[in-house]
């Protein structure tokens, strides 16, 4: 029983048409301008916490950038396996921007869930207790969804790990 096939397709996985790949661009660059606008348009809404809306300005920004460098065909590998210089420098700067984006989603985290659930309407007695609800349950909301999604995919990813632990094993009279 030979699984060189399947470690073939696990290194080269087919690529989608062109159509899907831009349709699911544009559906993840929806989320980081509805961050950048929600920061933008409620910069001064959240004086309990008021860096909630330069995480959503930053956060949205930078997923913009990391979007769009994954469209440049300096971040593709070349078909033959050789590296050029133009590629190592769109690799450095795409693990650095990486960095960046995970450090500020973790202090993103601290912001957002240390506030939980800030009064959602402005008191005249304690006036800077207050948040925005449409910005900061957006907020709240996208990073929670980060998480559900990272749940999601290790347990989809172990099923699958087990899935061919299971049928991947040879039989005992298979000369392998």
């Amino acid at each position: 029983m030979s699984n060189t096939g399947l470690i073939q397709r696990i290194r080269r996985p087919p690529q989608p048409p062109t159509p899907i790949l831009g349709c699911s661009k544009v559906v993840l660059c929806a989320i980081p301008i509805a961050q950048i606008a929600l920061g933008a348009i409620h910069q001064k809404d959240c004086p309990v916490q008021p860096l909630i809306p330069i995480y959503l300005i930053v956060m949205g920004t930078f997923s913009m950038v990391l979007n769009l460098l994954a469209c440049l065909p300096c971040a593709r590998e070349p078909e033959d396996g050789t590296t050029n210089p133009t590629s190592r420098v769109c690799t450095a700067w795409n693990s650095l921007v990486s960095a960046f984006v995970f450090c500020w989603f973790i202090a993103g985290n601290v912001w957002i869930y240390s506030i939980y659930q800030p009064d959602y309407v402005k008191n005249n007695t304690v006036p800077n207790r207050y948040c925005d609800k449409t910005m900061y349950l957006f907020a709240f909301w996208t990073t929670t969804l980060v998480y559900i999604f990272l749940g999601l995919f290790l347990v989809v990813g172990c099923c699958v790990l087990v899935c061919f632990f299971l049928c991947g094993r040879a039989d005992p009279d298979d000369d392998v």
